[in-house]
């Protein structure tokens, strides 16, 4: 059943294409405390500091925590565009460097069970968004839940976040196989998070990338390896993105590597029209 349901939605997200636009980057990982967060964060930042105009916005309603990472307390959330009736402009914060990102806060449980008429306004002030930045960088809730997906889905592209741990490879891999059974041709990179050394980082992440590959019949991209460092808990206790706070420690450097080879692989290639993520969201959505 949950197959057929995807080989329609599938085949209806071929059928719709628009101009280029601004991209959607949906940050995901298969369980918490992968460092997804921090990842999202740091390198929106470097984005950023390479002239592109980028809005983090975090989906992770009640267990969202860009802002405390910011060390900043936050007005207005996302929650707040649905039960405040306010505008999605009203609730964009401003963080160092000038980020643009909005809050995650609280009892938004699920963006479904939301009215027509909010799904529409969501949409419509969405639209609107995808002309005024380069990159939407969306901060997922860990995990698979029906919510998530219908915004992982529709996204541009994915970037999942794990570490060479055995139990946070299992999850990875189970969030890439949920993507792939409504996407199958969803760009998705993976980045190794926490690795004791380059070489191990490049083992594991090359060892996940064949198992992707064998038993899921899917490419996935490495975008690079980011090591274990101490800067990082520094960071958060002190409530500073860890490229601010030491922009050349280890993993700072390995942040703007990846920022690197990233901005460089998109410039390479041919730029396709595509769905836009409102339109693949409402067909996700009209699916159900």
């Amino acid at each position: 059943m949950m197959c057929d349901q995807a080989e329609k939605l599938r085949r209806r997200l071929q059928d719709v294409t628009i101009p280029v636009h601004g991209k959607t980057i949906a940050v995901v990982s298969g369980k918490g405390g992968v460092g997804k967060s921090n990842v999202a964060l740091n390198f929106s930042l470097e984005l950023l500091n390479r002239g592109k105009k980028v809005l983090l916005l975090d989906l992770d309603v009640g267990m969202g925590n860009i802002d405390i990472l910011l060390g900043l307390s936050s007005e207005k959330t996302i929650v707040d565009l649905f039960t405040g009736h306010l505008s999605i402009h009203d609730i964009i914060e401003s963080g160092p460097r000038g980020l643009a990102y909005i809050a995650a806060g609280s009892g938004l449980d699920h963006f479904l069970t939301l009215d027509a008429a909010e799904k529409e306004s969501f949409f419509l002030q969405y639209e609107e968004l995808i002309t005024l930045y380069d990159y939407i960088v969306f901060d997922i809730g860990a995990g698979a839940t029906e919510d998530s997906l219908s915004f992982v889905v529709a996204s541009d592209e994915c970037i999942v976040v794990t570490t060479p741990e055995p139990t946070s490879i299992t999850d990875a891999y189970s969030m890439i196989k949920h993507i792939v059974i409504y996407r199958p041709d969803m760009p998705i990179s993976v980045i190794m998070n926490r690795a004791k050394s380059a070489k191990s980082g490049e083992q594991a992440l090359s060892r996940f990338q064949r198992v992707i590959k064998q038993f899921l019949n899917t490419e996935i991209q490495k975008l690079g390896i980011l090591p274990d460092d101490k800067t990082v808990s520094d960071a958060v206790i002190r409530q500073i993105p860890f490229i601010l706070l030491n922009e050349k420690s280890h993993i700072s450097r390995a942040v703007k590597g990846i920022v690197d080879d990233y901005l460089m692989e998109k410039s390479n290639l041919s730029k396709k029209a595509s769905a836009s993520f409102v339109q693949r969201l409402k067909l996700l959505m009209l699916g159900r």
